[in-house]
């Protein structure tokens, strides 16, 4: 018998149905489409409309797909895990609700935030688990409504993001295929770069928060991009290394969808050309835990098996990320 690795054996999505475009932002704050679309490569983004309708709202639909895809019975579901930092609640955790609501009744589940970098996080955790022996049907959500910490009159930021959730469901298997290796940092030097200071213990609500605007998302985007572009570089650029992997023999590069410049870099260090990289960012914008499992999702039917993938990330924290994996089917 070989090593237990474990393996993506579906993948499903969801994004509202609501169309944010750049001319709508156009009337909200003072930019325009040729501004945004040179700068960030987004076009548009989804929006999450309701009263009362959160995160946990579009990763029910994701993991419903999911199974219904895998044809899977929730209740064989060991493990919900859902990456985020837009939950429902600080607790129960919405990893907690998915699971409830999808039918997932034997499953642990717990939320992960590690910002933009969560669902790489998530899926090597859930990896571990898979890896123990004990698991043997997990699923991985990345999940974010960052509508509902975005200030619509930050010309800089409200133009970046998206909601959407979508994941897969990774199972063991013997054949060699799978997740091959990860390498997972974080720095704690972006702490006044990018950053939501309301509503935890040290700031929690209170009117002065509120109006100090502590609870929506802020970042200095050209610090960030800096910090970015060589930490999601580097960290693919070192797994390719490490794997004795060359551009050519990658069939894709699935990058977080932050900002297209971000992505050509990182595709220009791992010396992957255009034609190789998983790129929405023009129609959802930035996701955060959600944009790489979104990728897999819009390009699942030009996936064949044996096909190695590079995931990388960079995400508020700093956290930061890769992931080489061999498709599996």
């Amino acid at each position: 018998m070989g090593a237990i690795v474990p393996v993506i054996t579906a993948v499903g999505g969801y994004v509202p149905d609501y169309v944010l475009t750049n001319q709508e932002l156009e009337e909200m704050v003072e930019t325009n489409d040729e501004w945004i679309t040179t700068r960030t490569g987004i076009k548009e983004r989804r929006i999450l409309k309701g009263e009362k309708l959160g995160t946990s709202v579009m990763a029910v639909k994701a993991l419903k797909q999911l199974l219904e895809k895998s044809g899977t019975d929730p209740k064989d579901i060991d493990a919900v895990l859902i990456a985020t930092i837009t939950p429902d609640y600080f607790f129960p955790t919405t990893a907690n609700l998915v699971a409830t609501e999808a039918g997932c009744v034997n499953a642990l589940s717990f939320d992960m935030a590690a910002a933009c970098s969560g669902f790489i996080y998530a899926l090597e955790t859930g990896a571990n688990y898979i890896r123990s022996g004990n698991y043997k049907k997990i699923a991985v959500i990345g999940a974010d409504k960052m509508s509902g910490i975005t200030n619509y009159k930050d010309r800089n930021s409200c133009i970046l993001f998206g909601d959407g959730a979508a994941g897969v469901l990774i199972e063991p298997s013997e054949d060699g295929l799978g997740i091959q290796d990860t390498i997972l940092r974080s720095d704690a030097v972006g702490k006044e770069l990018i950053y939501l200071k309301g509503g935890g213990s040290v700031n929690p609500p209170t009117h002065e928060t509120i109006d100090a605007g502590l609870h929506n998302f802020y970042q200095d985007g050209k610090s960030v991009f800096k910090y970015a572009v060589t930490s999601m570089a580097g960290v693919a650029a070192e797994i390719m290394k490490r794997n004795h992997l060359k551009g050519e023999d990658i069939a894709y590069l699935v990058p977080h969808q932050a900002n297209k410049r971000i992505i050509d870099a990182t595709a220009n260090r791992m010396e992957v050309g255009p034609e190789k990289v998983m790129l929405n960012i023009q129609r959802y914008g930035n996701t955060t835990a959600a944009t790489i499992p979104l990728c897999l999702w819009d390009y699942e039917d030009k996936l064949k098996k044996g096909d190695n993938l590079i995931l990388a990330a960079f995400g508020g924290g700093f956290t930061w990320g890769s992931m080489y994996l061999r498709w599996a089917y």
